[in-house]
């Protein structure tokens, strides 16, 4: 297509979204676990389906405004609009995914705007699969490229193999008569994975079950091992001591209140052994002591230093110690002490075929190769390489099997081959899957009940771990094939391809566009990730299952790391510049790529996370985001809008202590008219100031939470910034879009203050005392003064209700300290400030229904519209002086107000939300 785009109509996400159902059920859609689809294969930082699934349908759909014929007055485009919203609010429900009758409605409306032939979306970042899986299930080709072999192994899994034996039988034998009637969606091929995943399981513990023996309760019980609980060690430091050291960071085996378990070494001499105590007096200290590897010797106390035990397991001098087990109990886990005969089976021959690439060297991600763990194999203890061994040589042996069943079935030889090789690439899927659960980097989690096992991956690295569980892979618990098979199974069940899919490995930079397609894409996060470096953790054990099934695919010896479009210094000798040079460059010829091809009725949709703040003169700019926007611009593309979608918990465990992907925002993009033109600085910021105010209400009318305001002013800014072809500065260079931002946040400060105008002046008197005192006191004089200034009195603010003065000291009133028997329609003296503050208090004391009731009174005394501009402005005040609980006070308010005004209205019914303009926008930081 040409660089030149003429007239288009607006897309529906160019103008308006229903934020807070989408950011509501993106945030519920992590706890689901049983066939979601992110349980097919771990992939780091995958984007939530419920907003992929929004976002998707609102590039393709027309706005109303876009058809004038039909919609030719602003009542009738929001009547509009509201439908279009519904059907979305309805589309990111997790539980409607499988609703056929929704879906066909949502494709018939995308079919409407493109005359029956909507383009195909292509993802050129595929990565865990989102968006291609999305477009599929909205009737739309999907198309999926990515560099990493396992991103586009879980893609071909997830979309392609699905779309391919979509309705067909199981050929397992005797399958496909244990249901009467047909085999819907995908289904026939789930059931084929859970039958030869248990084929695959009872196989295993023929050859191998012997490696895991059971063990005996006092009471004679005989029981399965869940786990087996060690600990490294190493020799103490002190010559004349020497004795063993077990590297403990606890002794704790479960916090369970009801039967507190934990670990009491016994030294004698130079002697430990280890005995089980059930009581609630708690163990002593474990040898872990602060931060790194420094460990207190059991026996003369001495304590080692991080560069000694480095030194020790470098030189292969770091050893293990069993030190309990941890049974299956009658619903609880009985902790018993190492025995001979458990400690014989843990003595396994290590296998000679296994993976034994070396793990990178870059401490941020890695860190196991600092204490002489170099290679992959290196992670796993003797037995669990055995199973891994095994269970892999089973995927190429069950593959054959499946082939033959196939044919018997009355397939064609070659389709049975195919078969073959689809239900293969599944149970490599389950090596993936208890691969994670067996390894020494898995902890044990003394909280979870009465004790489980924590993932290798419980965050976006390979941490060193000193006491880790070796799960037992045919207990039934973490790690076992049977439940990794039905958790397969059961994605696959729910699963309904509603059109084809191809998937290729492919360079983004090198990306030529197919003819007829849309791109939405979810590139890497700058340097937050390092997606090739952590896969190949899977990918080791993927190439050994499946490489004669995949051998283009699988034909390296690792992932590729060169071309992979991350800002990763370790890559190139620890220089950062070459890094950032590496992704901009690679970001910019990838979206070049994607202008000169994108269909022309269509934006481009970017979703894009945030990772790190940093500080300087111009105000706080995000490195990746900000060299993300240089990016796109450079890339001949103007940002049409943007849009903060809360999708990540705030509780995961890469989000404790740091603001790691903290939340997300997409971006609406299209090329950029060969005519833009130049401007100004001067220009810039002239039409900046135009355009800001009236977008920022419509902002505050719709869906963006305060907390995300003044990340999303950038969206109406870099709107105007992005059009043109070059903003100069006075002495002629180029304006940075590090400037631009920092432009849109003093724009968005002076916005925001200029709102004062709206308020009456008892308001503005208290906006003003707020953002110099909060609820402290001071002097009265200060208070007279103020209050001539802004044209109000004290007594009447004290009349009010919203002021107190006594003794010669002043201070505003606090919500929490407001009557309860407060009526708006008698109120002598009310103002936009007491509503807020009885708003935001009524909602954090007593409900949103309260606080309903309320706004619904006030609103026939007051202009609401006011009062929520008060709630922004006060969030943001607050924010800037670091008033935390107060900003969740007004932050809550202004993110409830939709639903607050909807509740509040006669009869409960939503008015159609108001177009958010041209230059609509947003971002979140959770």
């Amino acid at each position: 297509m040409s660089d030149a785009a003429g007239p288009v109509k607006r897309k529906l996400i160019e103008v308006a979204l229903p934020l807070e159902a989408i950011n509501k059920e993106s945030a519920r859609e992590k706890s689901v676990r049983n066939g979601h689809p992110s349980t097919l294969h771990l992939w780091w930082a995958r984007r939530p389906l419920a907003a992929c699934r929004a976002v998707l349908f609102a590039q393709l759909v027309d706005d109303p405004s876009s058809h004038p014929d039909r919609f030719p007055t602003e009542k009738e485009q929001a009547a509009e609009r509201r439908r279009l919203f519904d059907l979305i609010e309805e589309l990111v429900v997790w539980e409607n995914t499988t609703d056929e009758t929704l879906l066909r409605r949502a494709r018939r409306e995308i079919a409407a705007c493109f005359d029956g032939k909507p383009p195909a979306i292509l993802d050129p970042f595929a990565g865990g699969g989102s968006i291609p899986l999305e477009a599929q299930r909205l009737g739309l080709e999907a198309k999926a490229t990515d560099l990493n072999p396992v991103a586009v192994l879980i893609n071909k899994a997830l979309i392609e193999l699905p779309a391919r034996w979509s309705g067909e039988s199981p050929v397992f034998p005797h399958a496909a008569g244990s249901r009467l009637g047909s085999w819907p969606r995908v289904s026939g091929l789930a059931e084929d994975v859970r039958r030869y995943g248990e084929l695959m399981r009872s196989e295993a513990e023929s050859r191998i079950g012997h490696l895991y023996p059971k063990v005996t309760l006092r009471d004679g019980t005989i029981t399965n091992v869940i786990a087996w609980i060690w600990a490294r060690t190493v020799r103490c430091p002190n010559p004349a001591c020497a004795a063993e050291i077990p590297l403990t960071s606890t002794w704790w085996l479960s916090k369970n209140k009801a039967r507190p378990t934990w670990i009491q070494p016994i030294v004698t001499g130079k002697q430990i052994k280890f005995e089980i105590k059930v009581d609630k007096v708690g163990p002593p200290d474990p040898p872990k002591v602060g931060r790194g590897a420094r460990f207190n010797c059991l026996v003369c106390k001495d304590t080692t230093t991080d560069a000694y035990v480095k030194e020790e397991a470098v030189a292969g001098r770091m050893g293990t110690r069993l030190l309990a087990i941890a049974a299956e109990g009658k619903r609880q886990r009985i902790y018993l002490e190492p025995s001979e005969i458990q400690l014989s089976a843990a003595e396994v021959t290590r296998p000679e075929d296994v993976p034994d690439s070396l793990m990178p060297t870059n401490p941020r991600w890695f860190s196991p190769p600092a204490f002489g763990l170099l290679n992959f194999s290196d992670l796993f203890t003797d037995r669990q390489l055995t199973a891994l061994a095994t269970f892999s040589d089973l995927v190429r042996e069950l593959r054959e099997v499946v082939v033959s069943d196939a044919k018997a079935a009355g397939r064609a030889p070659a389709e049975a081959e195919s078969y073959g090789d689809a239900v293969a690439t599944y149970l490599a899927f389950l090596v993936s899957a208890v691969s994670d659960d067996l390894t020494s980097l898995v902890g044990w989690r003394t909280s979870h009940g009465s004790g489980a096992t924590r993932g290798t991956f419980a965050r976006q690295a390979l941490p060193m771990l000193w006491d880790f569980a070796e799960a037992n892979p045919f207990a039934g618990a973490a790690g076992d094939l049977r439940s990794a098979a039905k958790a397969i199974a059961d994605v696959l069940d729910k699963l309904n391809p509603g059109a084809g899919a191809s998937v290729n490995q492919q360079d983004a930079s090198t990306l030529v566009m197919p003819p007829a397609t849309a791109v939405a894409t979810d590139p890497p996060y700058y340097d937050n990730i390092g997606y090739a470096d952590l896969s190949d953790f899977f990918y080791v054990w993927l190439r050994r299952s499946l490489g004669s099934v995949y051998p283009e695919i699988t034909g390296t010896m690792l992932t590729p790391k060169a071309e992979e479009l991350i800002a990763t210094p370790h890559r190139f000798g620890g220089n950062k510049a070459k890094a950032e040079s590496h992704f901009e460059k690679g970001f910019i010829r990838t979206f070049t790529q994607i202008r000169k091809g994108q269909d022309g009725d269509t934006p481009i949709t970017v979703f894009y996370a945030f990772k790190q703040a940093e500080d300087d003169e111009d105000g706080t700019a995000s490195t990746g985001w900000e060299t993300m926007l240089n990016g796109l611009i450079e890339a001949g593309l103007t940002v049409t809008a943007t849009w903060p979608m809360r999708t990540e918990r705030s509780a995961r465990s890469v989000g404790i202590g740091t603001n790691a992907l903290a939340s997300s925002v997409v971006l609406a993009c299209r090329p950029r008219s060969m005519d833009s033109g130049m401007t100004t600085r001067r220009g810039f910021i002239g039409e900046l100031k135009a355009k800001l105010p009236q977008a920022l209400r419509e902002l505050q009318q719709g869906s963006v939470a305060p907390v995300d305001l003044a990340q999303a002013a950038i969206g109406p800014g870099m709107s105007v910034f992005s059009r043109y072809s070059k903003v100069v500065e006075p002495d002629g260079s180029r304006m940075t879009v590090r400037a631009a931002l920092a432009e849109i946040n003093r724009a968005l400060d002076e916005v925001l203050s200029e709102q004062e105008g709206d308020f009456d002046e008892d308001t503005r008197f208290c906006v003003k005392w707020f953002s110099q005192f909060l609820w402290n006191e001071t002097d009265s004089g200060t208070a007279d003064t103020l209050s001539r200034a802004v044209n109000t009195s004290v007594d009447g603010l004290i009349r009010g209700g919203v002021f107190r003065q006594r003794a010669g000291r002043a201070r505003l009133v606090e919500p929490d300290e407001l009557s309860d028997d407060w009526d708006p329609a008698t109120d002598a003296r009310i103002s936009v400030w007491e509503v807020v503050l009885r708003l935001a208090g009524a909602l954090n004391s007593q409900g949103a229904e309260e606080a309903a009731r309320l706004m619904a009174a006030a609103g026939q005394r007051v202009d609401l519209d006011a009062a929520k501009e008060l709630a922004y402005l006060l969030f943001s005040l607050c924010e800037k002086r670091g008033w935390t609980q107060t900003a969740l006070l007004f932050n809550g308010l202004g993110t409830s107000w939709s639903d607050l005004s909807a509740a509040a209205r006669t009869g409960g019914s939503l008015t159609p939300p108001p177009a958010q303009g041209e230059f609509d926008f947003s971002n979140g930081e959770e």
